[in-house]
């Protein structure tokens, strides 16, 4: 009988994960080490990616890197033996009502969504095809989008914009880099419990907005998207490229 469940084993592959060090990031670099991945872990703080490292123990490298800072995380890229696997996670986001967005939030917005996320996708693409058999053993790129990338919510003018943008470049390197057997794709979360989540959904109002348009009626785990992006880096999810998976809990299905 043939075999139609494909395993998620990561074994040999090596995997980058920006903005490692909290929330989805570190959850993510944890899953996909579990499944056997070498994990490069990109953040800001010293001190989490040191706990990171201690946790994991095995099979994982810790560059302390703002994303922004193109010089240095090219060197550090750069330095890279091989990439399989690309977790371009690092984000941030700034709520304000359109017509108050400060010209310093739009400004970091678009730096750290839209052109460190550009940046890290082009050198870790680069460095993924310098490996000759790349078209035999593929490769995964996965962007970390939000269903406010395809719906809008009040106060995340700027943020959306930038999500959008996230969704066209996913689509864009997809179409480009589907002949070198790489596949990109984004996941598209709710809200997720994550330690800057967290702070928002401590506002009861906030939060009952939020539930309330939830047909699930719960807040996203780091677990739900962590799980989400292993599947999207292993075989099993070989024939999926330029989509983007939902984990919203229905919100967007309204």
């Amino acid at each position: 009988m043939p075999k139609f469940l494909k395993d998620i084993n990561l074994k040999g592959k090596v995997a980058v994960v920006t903005g490692a060090t909290k929330g989805i990031g570190r959850s993510t670099a944890i899953s996909l080490h579990q499944v056997g991945a070498s994990i490069i872990a990109i953040g800001r703080n010293k001190n989490d990616l040191s706990s990171l490292k201690k946790k994991l123990k095995i099979r994982i490298q810790t560059i302390m890197c703002d994303v922004n800072d193109y010089e240095k995380i090219s060197r550090e890229i750069n330095k890279i033996k091989k990439i399989d696997i690309l977790v371009n996670n690092a984000g941030t986001n700034l709520p304000e009502p359109f017509l108050k967005v400060k010209k310093s939030s739009l400004e970091t917005l678009l730096d750290v969504n839209i052109k460190a996320a550009f940046n890290i996708a082009k050198l870790c693409t680069d460095k993924m095809l310098k490996l000759k058999r790349r078209k035999n053993v593929g490769g995964s790129i996965i962007h970390t989008s939000s269903m406010f990338g395809l719906v809008a919510g009040p106060n995340r003018s700027v943020y959306s914009m930038t999500k959008f943008g996230i969704e066209g470049l996913t689509k864009g390197m997809a179409v480009d880099l589907a002949k070198f057997n790489i596949r990109v794709n984004s996941v598209c979360p709710t809200f997720v419990a994550t330690p800057r989540a967290k702070k928002y959904l401590a506002n009861k109002e906030f939060k009952k907005y939020v539930l309330s348009n939830i047909p699930l009626g719960r807040i996203a785990t780091e677990s739900d998207v962590a799980t989400a992006i292993t599947f999207l880096s292993s075989n099993a999810s070989s024939m999926i490229t330029g989509t983007n998976l939902i984990i919203d809990g229905g919100w967007t299905a309204k």
